[in-house]
């Protein structure tokens, strides 16, 4: 009897584990991608090692099906390549080299790795700006198919013309969404207008933004490298028609639509935590001969009551999450020099705040991923990255 309690239970065993290995190995993507590297004083080796990186990020960037590239954020990939490595080696599983290459002066390898989809999402959203800005707001406004005339007495013996045929339209870049990236831009953020991409559907979004399902936010920002994400949807009210009777044998001499924004303001901590920064409704009127017209003039209205909010709340995050990053500047010999680079440090993007600690010293106030600071120092030709960490930069400087 005890025998076969044993072997139903190495046969139990067995099974669990090559049940949970199939579903390991199930989860898994394999693609092909490409890295190419320079080959810096005739380092073969080394020039391979980094393109092969960077074809295991393509790849990892393949599996989560991203929008926006790592490399048109970071144009200082080894930068990258020294900030991921510890997280690619968890991600890919297993690759084999399919192909390789010596081209003049770059070294190129073409490679089919397996990716963790999970794994790779988080490895993805280490690289996302606190400053990007996804914005998906479709607008559900009115179409005429036709325009009737019912003639008919109103109470009061006045004779009215009315009446519409009108279908519902989804209008995914609008005034409103395109009157706010406007503004965002113009305040130094980074905006992503999600709709031309077609990575939602409005339809997806009102069921989101009704249900709370965070699900389709986190995607959203996976894809777009994005830690805030605006998502609403608008909907409209004709309130009077032209031609309808208001009272005291007046007829309404326009078309008066309310249109009504529900949305949201998310972001993540460092957790990969869903927090819902603002959330609320607003309401804009307008008022025009054609009822297409008028919901553009409610959307208008609407614009100028929402833009604020939204300037203000995503103002006071970035403030808020300002981090302290030491730089430290060896090459700086004395006041003068030292006023030049503090200079240069002030006008890089997104830094606030720059205070001398003493020569070559200075401690920068900056609200993303400090790997977005060094590579805006590594742009400046001046300057050239000796060590990068989280907290702090070394820069040699040269005049």
């Amino acid at each position: 009897m005890g025998r076969k309690m044993i072997a139903v239970f190495i046969f139990v065993f067995i099974f669990y584990v090559s049940v949970n290995i199939a579903e390991c190995f199930a989860e898994l993507k394999c693609v092909d991608a490409e890295g190419e590297a320079v080959i810096v004083n005739s380092d073969v080796p080394s020039a391979k090692a980094e393109a092969t990186a960077r074809a295991k990020w393509s790849a990892i960037e393949q599996a989560v099906g991203v929008e926006v590239k790592a490399q048109s954020v970071v144009q200082n990939m080894t930068l990258v390549d020294d900030a991921i490595s510890k997280q690619i080696r968890g991600v890919i599983s297993n690759f084999k080299e399919l192909a390789k290459e010596t081209r003049k002066d770059t070294f190129w390898v073409r490679i089919n790795a397996c990716v963790e989809p999970l794994k790779a999402r988080d490895a993805v959203s280490s690289l996302a700006l606190n400053n990007s800005i996804a914005v998906f707001i479709p607008a559900k406004k009115p179409k005429v198919v036709k325009e009737m005339e019912e003639i008919h007495k109103t109470p009061y013996g006045k004779t009215e013309r009315s009446g519409l045929a009108t279908k519902d339209e989804y209008d995914e870049t609008n005034i409103l969404s395109e009157n706010l990236i406007g503004r965002l831009t113009e305040q130094g953020y980074t905006v992503i207008d999600v709709a031309p991409t077609h990575a939602l559907e409005a339809q997806e979004i009102e069921n989101a933004v009704k249900s709370g399902n965070f699900l389709t936010v986190r995607s959203l920002m996976y894809k777009f490298l994005s830690n805030i994400l605006l998502i609403g949807k608008i909907d409209y009210t004709i309130s009077t028609r032209k031609g309808q009777d208001i009272g005291y044998g007046i007829s309404m001499p326009f078309n008066n639509v309310t249109v009504r924004l529900t949305y949201r303001i998310v972001t993540r901590d460092n957790t990969g935590k869903t927090i819902i920064l603002t959330a609320g409704t607003e309401e804009g009127k307008g008022m025009a001969m054609n009822v297409e017209d008028a919901a553009a003039n409610g959307l208008k209205d609407l614009s100028a009551k929402l833009i604020p909010v939204v300037l203000d709340k995503v103002g006071q995050y970035i403030k808020g999450i300002a981090k302290k990053v030491q730089i430290k500047v060896s090459g700086v010999s004395d006041i003068n020099t030292n006023f030049e680079v503090k200079e240069v440090l002030q006008h890089l993007a997104w830094v606030t705040n720059v205070e001398e600690k003493g020569i070559g010293e200075f401690t920068l106030s900056y609200p993303e991923n400090p790997i977005y600071l060094a590579n805006s120092i590594s742009q400046k030709g001046n300057f050239q990255i000796v060590n990068f960490s989280p907290d702090s930069i070394t820069v040699k400087y040269q005049k």
